[in-house]
């Protein structure tokens, strides 16, 4: 007698629902809380949708126009055959030397490009497969707070525990921190993960800082990973140090820079990771795994960018200084009280004490509805940012203007 054999069809749908199926999500995924700026984003949109003209401050997302002549040799670029291709993950090797070059103009940095510079998909790219190569469960990894998401996150995503390190009592107290955690805490923190000039508060630190953890690094055997993002976007005559100008830095860590806010190349996706050699090998290791490399036509055209566009580059440092001086006069006369960055696209309010119960996330949801304006919570970055919020220097200075006295009106001090 022949075996009668099973077809889909006889499988029902009651089958189907009593089979154990696994959860699909990983473990990894139930380590990340729920995105904090969800709330913000979503009522942003409906009340777009709904005709609203809202003055968005929230995100730190350039609006002016990337340079003709970066532009131009893109649409050249991308014509011909060749750069149509995959390219390299780590970047083509004329990239890496201009980069160099770059550094070597503005910081007397030496790097050697075949060795100690790697192209990425952006900096947030570049940071979340270095975690990946680096960290794993067990590790831990400090982090500066209020933090930028990512630089809590991508270590936790590698399977690495975070230990968020207080700034706001200023560098000396940071390092002090540091050097605290790196002697009570055990297993030793593996990596100390820096950002500066800094998101969300925009402070900035002098050389001497990276001394100071260089140092630390050596003592304690720590690495370090300095987001430098917001290097190239500095005011009043300040320049922001590099990581690497530091003695002894290359030894402990890197750097990572990106083209998106100097150059306003946000869209392009493109940075760099320079410094350790081994840290940078590990990096492209990995990338060899996940990516064929940037569109060619963008890494040729970042080329001209490097080469022939740091005045452009100074202009936009220039119109982000304005916006900057043009929001805290508003805010500072409508009564609130403000610090002054030097660097960094981000203004850092402290919210009015008559209005600081609320809680940021809540302020930042009545400042959309009442005001009609963006912006972020500072409980966004972490519970050390609660009672301020991140204003983005992203509109011209009119629509600056408008956004504070629309706040003026809408919460007068």
């Amino acid at each position: 007698m022949s075996q009668k054999h099973a077809t889909p069809l006889e499988y029902t749908s009651d089958a189907l629902l009593s089979v154990d199926i696994p959860p699909m999500a990983s473990e990894r995924m139930h380590r990340l809380p729920p995105y904090l700026f969800g709330r913000i984003n979503a009522l942003r949109s409906s009340l777009r949708q709904k005709g609203v003209d809202i003055i968005d401050l929230a995100m730190g997302n350039p609006n002016d126009p990337t340079p003709d002549r970066i532009v131009d040799k893109l649409c050249e670029a991308a014509r011909l055959k060749r750069n149509q291709r995959y390219s390299a993950s780590q970047g083509v090797f004329n990239l890496r030397r201009e980069l160099a070059m770059f550094y070597e103009r503005r910081w007397n940095v030496s790097l050697a490009p075949d060795s100690e510079v790697i192209a990425t998909i952006g900096s947030k790219e570049g940071f979340s497969h270095l975690c990946l190569a680096t960290l794993g469960p067990g590790d831990v990894a400090l982090t500066p707070t209020p933090s930028f998401p990512i630089h809590i996150y991508s270590p936790i995503i590698a399977g690495a525990n975070v230990i968020g390190v207080s700034m706001n009592d200023g560098e000396e107290a940071l390092l002090r921190n540091i050097e605290e955690m790196c002697r009570v805490v055990s297993p030793r923190p593996k990596i100390v993960i820096l950002n500066f000039p800094h998101n969300p508060t925009a402070r900035t630190v002098e050389l001497g800082f990276f001394d100071e953890i260089v140092k630390l690094a050596k003592k304690f055997q720590f690495y370090v990973i300095q987001d430098f993002a917001y290097g190239l976007t500095t005011f009043d005559g300040y320049i922001a140090p590099s990581f690497l100008q530091a003695p002894g830095a290359k030894d402990v860590g890197v750097e990572m820079i990106t083209m998106s806010k100097g150059f306003n190349m946000a869209g392009w996706r493109i940075g760099f990771v320079v410094g350790n050699r081994e840290m940078i090998k590990l990096l492209a290791s990995i990338k060899g795994y996940y990516d064929y490399g940037i569109f060619q036509a963008i890494q040729i055209a970042t080329i001209i960018a490097l080469r022939h566009c740091e005045k452009d580059m100074f202009a936009q440092a220039k119109i982000y200084q304005d916006r900057r001086d043009c929001l805290l006069e508003g805010l500072t006369q409508a009564g609130w009280e403000v610090e002054k960055p030097k660097a960094s696209m981000f203004v850092w309010a402290k919210i009015p004490a008559q209005y600081s119960a609320m809680g940021s996330i809540e302020f930042a949801i009545q400042c959309m509805q009442k005001a009609e304006v963006a912006v972020a919570p500072g409980r966004g970055f972490g519970e050390d940012g609660e009672g301020y919020l991140r204003i983005a220097l992203v509109e011209n200075e009119n629509r600056l203007k408008q956004a504070v006295r629309q706040i003026k009106h809408a919460f007068p001090v």
